[in-house]
């Protein structure tokens, strides 16, 4: 199979799988958006789904968290992991957000960049799911799959970052980044697939006789 041969059965099989794929961190708006991001890094999006109704009850925007101590952000986020840092970057970033963009998002790759605890994979999401322009977010786990389906061969996620976006038009970045970790999810998990059990590795790769091993980002 050609790498554009791969990248189209991917794309079809993903299709038939999840056809409306969901934003599976729960919000309502690009704030509360960027806020989850934030919050989901190193910790499962179910964890951060139990965890943000408590915080944007009591501060739904930027105007409100402004106002909520620092220390009270953390009790609040504390099962998200990395708590001491987490808090503090919202802290911040609200402030910031308040004071130079009238509590709004911007909405711009290298302003969201700019904000303390937002790095790229963040602010694509927010541009992604919260705005709806063309971005493909990669980490760790896409990474992964994207080596195992031959997609790349990039030992970091810049590269397979670039790699994806050469492979797929930029009108299906959006929903093939949330297809892509559903099935990882489902069907390609770290441990449960090493390259030759799920539906897509056997059919990209019929003839792979060892597990594969991924560069790791």
């Amino acid at each position: 199979m050609l790498k554009s041969e791969r990248a189209t059965f991917i794309q079809q099989r993903l299709n038939e799988l999840y056809p409306n794929p969901p934003i599976p961190l729960g919000h309502q708006s690009s704030f509360q958006l960027l806020v989850a991001v934030l919050l989901s890094a190193q910790c499962t999006d179910k964890r951060v789904n139990e965890v943000t109704p408590n915080l944007f009850a009591i501060a739904p925007d930027a105007h409100a968290m402004l106002k909520v101590p620092t220390e009270q952000i953390y009790k609040i986020i504390r099962p998200c992991g990395l708590a001491p840092k987490k808090s503090a970057a919202i802290s911040e970033l609200s402030r910031i957000l308040v004071e130079k963009y009238d509590g709004d998002v911007p909405e711009n790759l290298l302003e969201l960049e700019m904000l303390p605890g937002v790095g790229h994979k963040t602010a694509s999401v927010v541009m992604s799911q919260g705005f709806g322009h063309p971005a493909f977010p990669v980490d760790t786990h896409i990474h992964r799959l994207a080596q195992r389906w031959g997609l790349t061969k990039g030992k970091n996620v810049t590269q397979t970052e670039r790699d994806l976006k050469k492979n797929f038009p930029p009108e299906t970045w959006n929903k093939l980044h949330l297809q892509i970790i559903f099935y990882g999810r489902e069907y390609c998990t770290a441990r449960g697939c090493d390259g030759r059990v799920c539906d897509i590795c056997k059919t990209c790769y019929p003839n792979r006789k060892r597990p594969f091993k991924n560069n790791k980002a």
